[in-house]
């Protein structure tokens, strides 16, 4: 059983291994229209911890491994990115990282679930605390119908779902990517999380057959991430005509190096180097 129990979080992979963190009390816990929300204090390093439906989604300790990687990776491919949508999200982490770029002139966030916004902003605040940025646009709504007919709006698209079931089900189909896709201007980048190589081999795999229907570079990068299943995180990389390590944006490294806990040029080039096994399961 995955949840606070006994003096613990749990969270059991579907391999029958996972992660156990000594738990004091559970801060917050709430039923939205879409998910369990529940916010844990913990007796570890790590801080407060954010579950949703008793699967992790941030922790204070490590949440920076996840945010540095979906932000700067692709955002230091483009030029200059002035329009930014964030698909998910609502913890702010990653707008948090958007935002550090000087070209933002404008971040819309689309999350569905509004608790999620409000649980972050109250118990996360070094995580949310660009939310109310007011170059931040706060959209609580299906990222699905509102992509539908954007064209050549944003120079970055992050997709920073929960995993593909339950809300997020919808955002893992060659319909939404294509939307995606659509959105974007020349140019233009969009990341998704997805999902652990090493514990959901099969959801990754499904994910970049359809992504490589929809563009035309499709590429992945992977980094550490201790909270979540296997310990080990896969991103997708995906333009219609921008090629990982293409391009970097020398005039704002020094800038984001110097605000960030993990990202730097050497880490950011490494990234996309894959393991074997990996490389095999996604057909490259």
């Amino acid at each position: 059983m995955n949840g606070f129990e006994n003096g613990y979080y749990k969270e059991i992979t579907p391999n029958g291994y996972g992660i156990c963190i000594k738990a004091k009390e559970v801060l917050f816990s709430k039923q939205s229209p879409f998910q369990k929300v529940e916010v844990i204090d913990t007796d570890s390093t790590l801080g407060k911890i954010l579950t949703l439906d008793d699967l992790m989604m941030v922790t204070e300790g490590d949440e920076f491994h996840y945010h540095e990687m979906i932000a700067h990776i692709p955002m230091m491919h483009h030029k200059a990115p002035k329009s930014v949508l964030i698909i998910g999200g609502g913890d702010g982490g990653t707008i948090r990282e958007v935002l550090k770029h000087k070209t933002v002139e404008r971040v819309v966030l689309c999350e569905i679930d509004g608790l999620v916004i409000e649980a972050s902003k109250k118990f996360f605040p070094t995580v949310a605390c660009e939310l109310d940025n007011p170059k931040v646009e706060i959209l609580v709504q299906d990222a699905i119908e509102y992509i539908k007919n954007k064209k050549d709006e944003f120079d970055i698209v992050l997709i920073d779902s929960t995993d593909p079931m339950g809300p997020g089900e919808g955002l893992f189909t060659e319909e939404f990517y294509t939307n995606v896709k659509n959105s974007l201007k020349k140019g233009g980048i969009m990341a998704a999380q997805s999902e652990s190589p090493f514990a959901n081999p099969e959801e990754i795999r499904k994910m970049y057959v359809l992504l490589k229907k929809v563009f035309p570079i499709t590429a992945t990068y992977t980094s550490n991430m201790p909270t979540y299943p296997g310990g080990y995180w896969a991103w997708a990389f995906c333009s219609e005509d921008v090629k990982p390590l293409s391009y970097f944006a020398e005039d704002r490294y020094e800038d984001i190096k110097k605000s960030c806990k993990m990202y730097n040029r050497e880490y950011h080039n490494a990234r996309f180097a894959l393991p074997e096994y990996l490389k095999k399961a996604l057909g490259y």
